[in-house]
């Protein structure tokens, strides 16, 4: 045996194979898109992490899969972008500075806005370097020519553009909304800016008479004050205690003013009376309900916490002291029945420590309606949106046919500043790209817009938009395909959408595809408060980037969650330990053969045409079922053509010429294991990119990475139908053999007779033309090959296509023993004869199925039926019948 000299290690090591690789394919440019006009453009753009901290498995899997497509369409020949970008994720990140401002003794208001928005960029440029390395440890080819961020200066020239557009449009308004108020500071603040704290409370229950005087009905509050600003009492509709009082009125008591009961789904039934007073003015919720029943909204409050004129005789009275007052006066006119004591989660200010209130308070929002109808209009067209799996586009349109109105302003220092100034003077509203020329006249809104409101922009806005003549935004928008999880179809993939067709005139992306969540292996959500979160950085350390991302990418279906499991990240290291030394034996063996000494014309055994063949499919289903996104069965698909095919039947079979003294066969097997191990490197190479890229370097090979080889195609010339049949056959009989050893501890090391009793001449040519392979896997003393065999009374057999395996093996088995094992093979078969026939007889499936399918059952019932008789002939025979 001829060795070849090797760079590969004795042992799989991922961490040495994976070291110093990412940053060879960076400094090549391999990632970069080209420009290059002759070729089809390919982009995705990356769903960008925010800048808080640590990627976690969802970004691993999102990623990976990513990775997967453009890595394929690479090798296929499209110039391929994929566009790397962050997030500044307002609210996220402002909290993480605060709280990393707070543990130095410090708050953002003793720095002052441009202070802390100056902190918060260090921060930024930390934690960007962070995901950077992570991105290149799990090995994503990405192009960082390009890279950008939600902030950076072209991105904010687009919010902008699209800001002032959409106000000119009309769709841009300022609104009333509830928002946390602060009123000893007097400021709204943003959720992250509210601690909850449990406080000692009450329910005060009350009744509000009916205006008709027929009665009463009874509602419950934990803040008796804000009832002066009441405008509804709402009821469940299907409620029978208060069905018939839908419509009617009640007096609000103290005020006197006539209020309407109307019937909402909100209201929970079970909870306290089933009778809810709707205050839209001073509760988030009774704001919604408020806007559903086109209820006015009354503010009871100044923005000190005092109360307002509204509030008659509290006027001026602080709402803690009103409430004290209120109580007082409702239990002396007899509405207030009932004190029940209530432990309940307060909001209270981070920065003064006051209880915060829910306020009433003008925001800015987009009008949704008009983009809304645009986005399910497309649907119906044949540039939709594709959905995958399809049953997420109803998802998506059941939000986009139930919208509201857009909420966009937020309390922060870190974002996007909205682009209005008001005049000092006037109050005049100005909304421009740039700010007034009598700048000192003008005040700029304090406010920043929602983090989605940049990133809704982010697949046009990223390739230079607003500059509709930018090379890349000619060139790669719109994009191929988006790549993200179910539980932002609402946030994100709805707004890219509809802001995609009003800015660009077309979709997006052509394609979604939706993965689910990452749950640990007991199906739990991972969470801080459960301890089960695991992080990508620690399981590549132990089993390398390709291992956790063959895990991630083949472990689900599109569309389902995906319980994590170290034991299986273990597993799918055990596989590329198993392409690793495969690899390394057919190097070794490959005698210093060069890419253009590969020669696959000369005479081939059944093996080399069996593998060729099952290469040529193995191609076929990997490209068809990659383009369909169904990677999990790709998985399933390369693991058996690899592990069982190549290594477990191929490698061990061209041992035989390759350990031989015919020098024309070991030319042949040595191009045939060089031919098939490039292409199946590249099959695999977008799921397992580093080791692939190892093993492909010692290879014959033309061309400086696999990153860029050509994705295999199927050669037709190679494939062969009947060595493939043949091939089975062996397969069959060997596997058959080693069973039946097995099953009497006959080791294979100990050699025994082996008779082989053939159906017709064909079969008997097939075995006899292959007989050294059965010689070398079945280990026999003597083996007898014929139609016309005797089998002896101790004899333990097999059935297969064509031919019965009998083992004499006298004082080895116990023929009762043999009779029962015949008997259940026998039941296998009965079972296996009933489903085929059954679906034989189904009239819809030989109606509907193709006819090929139809021949492929036909075929196996022939087959079923012949091993069935076999056996029921041998059970007769043992029985002496």
């Amino acid at each position: 045996m001829e060795t070849n000299e090797l760079s590969m290690p004795t042992k799989y090591d991922p961490n040495t194979i994976e070291k110093g690789r990412y940053d060879w394919w960076v400094k090549g440019k391999f990632f970069e898109a080209q420009n290059d006009e002759k070729k089809e453009p390919y982009t995705i753009v990356i769903p960008p992490p925010n800048v808080t901290g640590k990627l976690h498995l969802g970004h691993a899997w999102d990623t990976t899969l990513q990775d997967i497509l453009t890595r394929m369409k690479r090798m296929q020949g499209y110039d391929v972008l994929w566009l790397p970008g962050m997030d500044h994720a307002g609210i996220a990140t402002q909290a993480k500075v605060e709280e990393k401002l707070r543990q130095e003794g410090v708050s953002r208001y003793d720095l002052g806005r441009d202070k802390f928005v100056e902190e918060t960029w260090k921060w930024k440029e930390e934690y960007a370097a962070h995901i950077r390395a992570q991105w290149a440890k799990l090995g994503l080819g990405l192009d960082y020519s390009r890279e950008r961020f939600t902030l950076d200066e072209g991105l904010s020239k687009a919010v902008r553009e699209v800001f002032v557009s959409l106000y000119k449009k009309g769709l841009i308004y300022r609104g009333e909304y509830i928002i946390n108020w602060d009123p000893s500071t007097k400021t709204a603040l943003s959720d992250i800016e509210v601690i909850y704290k449990d406080v000692q409370g009450a329910f005060y229950h009350m009744n509000y008479p009916l205006a008709d005087g027929s009665g009463s009905i009874e509602v419950a509050t934990t803040r008796p004050e804000t009832m002066l600003g009441d405008t509804a009492v709402a009821v469940h509709p299907e409620d029978e205690r208060y069905k018939h009082l839908i419509g009617k009125k009640v007096i609000l008591p103290i005020v006197g003013r006539e209020i309407p009961i109307v019937a909402d789904d909100y209201v929970d039934m079970e909870f306290g009376s089933g009778a809810v007073k709707i205050t839209p003015a001073h509760d988030p919720n009774d704001f919604e309900l408020g806007n559903r029943h086109n209820l006015e909204r009354v503010l009871v409050m100044n923005e000190d916490g005092t109360m307002n004129e509204k509030a008659g005789k509290y006027k001026g009275m602080d709402r803690f002291e009103c409430r004290k007052q209120i109580v007082k006066d409702l239990q002396e006119q007899g509405v207030l029945f009932k004190i029940e004591e209530h432990m309940h989660s307060v909001g209270h200010s981070e920065r003064s420590g006051a209880v915060v209130e829910p306020y009433l308070s003008t925001q800015w929002f987009v009008k949704m309606q008009p983009l809304a109808d645009e986005a399910i209009a497309l649907q119906q067209k044949e540039e939709k949106v594709h959905f995958v799996p399809d049953r997420f586009e109803k998802t998506y349109l059941h939000w986009m046919e139930n919208i509201r109105d857009w909420c966009i302003s937020r309390q922060l220092w870190w974002g996007h500043r909205i682009p209005a100034w008001y005049h000092k003077e006037t109050g005049e509203v100005y909304v421009e790209h740039e700010p007034p020329a009598d700048i000192e006249n003008w005040e700029q809104d304090n406010d920043v817009l929602d983090t989605w409101f940049s990133s809704a922009l982010w697949p046009f806005s990223t390739m230079g938009w607003p500059d509709t003549e930018s090379a890349d935004y000619k060139r790669y928008y719109s994009t191929a395909a988006l790549v993200t999880g179910y539980d932002i179809i609402f946030f994100w993939v709805s707004r890219m959408i509809f802001q995609g067709l009003e800015f660009t005139g077309e979709r997006p992306f052509k394609d979604v595809l939706i993965h689910g969540l990452v749950r640990d292996a007991q199906g739990r959500k991972m969470s801080k408060s459960l301890g089960n979160g695991v992080d990508p950085m620690d399981v590549i350390a132990q089993y390398g980037a390709d291992s956790l991302r063959y895990f991630l990418s083949t472990g689900s279906s599109p569309g389902q969650d995906l319980r994590f499991s170290m034991e299986k990240v273990e597993a799918t290291w055990n596989f590329a330990n198993k392409i690793w030394n495969a690899s390394r034996f057919a190097l070794m063996n490959m005698n210093g053969l060069k890419y253009d000494e590969i020669d696959l014309s000369g005479e081939k055994s059944v093996a080399d045409k069996w593998i060729l063949t099952r290469l040529n499919e193995t191609i076929d289903t990997v490209t068809r079922l990659s383009e369909r996104y169904e990677f999990g069965e790709v998985g399933r698909i390369l693991y058996n053509f690899i592990w069982d095919d190549f290594c477990d039947w191929y490698i061990e079979m061209a041992k035989l010429p390759l350990y031989g003294d015919d020098e024309a066969a070991k030319k042949t097997t040595r191009s045939i294991l060089a031919y098939v191990l490039d292409n199946t490197m590249r099959l695999l190479h977008p799921f397992m990119p580093f080791i692939t890229e190892e093993i492909w370097q010692n290879l014959p090979h033309e061309g400086e990475s696999i990153t860029t080889a050509k994705w295999p195609e199927v050669n037709e010339e190679l494939s062969d139908s009947e060595a493939s049949a043949e091939m089975k056959l062996l397969v069959e009989i060997i596997r058959s053999v080693r069973n039946i050893r097995a099953e009497v501890n006959t080791p294979m090391s100990k050699k025994i007779n082996i008779l082989v009793k053939v159906k017709d001449d064909h079969i008997l040519q097939v075995l006899d033309k292959n007989r050294s392979y059965l010689e070398r896997f079945c280990n026999p003393e003597e083996l007898e090959i014929g139609k016309n065999i005797l089998i002896p009374d101790k004899a333990m057999t097999a059935v297969v296509t064509g031919a019965e395996i009998i083992l004499p093996l006298e004082g080895l088995i116990n023929i009762a023993e043999e009779i029962a094992r015949l008997e259940k093979e026998l039941d296998k078969w009965n079972k296996e004869v009933e489903r085929v026939q059954k679906k034989l007889r189904n009239e819809g499936f030989v109606k509907k199925a193709p006819e090929k399918v139809i021949a492929e059952e036909r075929v196996k019932e022939a087959d079923y039926l012949e091993k069935r008789a076999a056996v029921e002939l041998r059970i007769k025979e043992l029985k002496g019948q």
